[in-house]
């Protein structure tokens, strides 16, 4: 028979470098969401590009004419007639 070696379990569930991971479960102990590294990785980076997205389109609009009401030509008052 073989002998159990505790070594090589301990080393098969080192979790240091698996980073972190949550969990949050129901009242009725159902796993409800999970949120690991990637999950963040990819929200931070949507937050970013949202971000850099809001930013520049506001550059944009406030850089462009506006075309909404575009203003009459202006008389000079020297060709008023009364």
């Amino acid at each position: 028979m073989n002998e159990f070696n505790s070594t090589k379990l301990r080393a098969r569930f080192d979790n240091t470098q698996e980073g972190w991971i949550v969990q949050v479960y129901g009242g009725d102990r159902r796993l409800l969401w999970v949120l690991d590294p990637s999950h963040a990785w990819t929200f931070f980076g949507g937050l970013g590009i949202g971000l850099l997205l809001a930013v520049g389109w506001f550059n944009l609009v406030q850089n462009s004419p506006s075309t909404a009401h575009p203003l009459p030509p202006s008389i000079p008052a020297e060709m008023w007639v009364d």
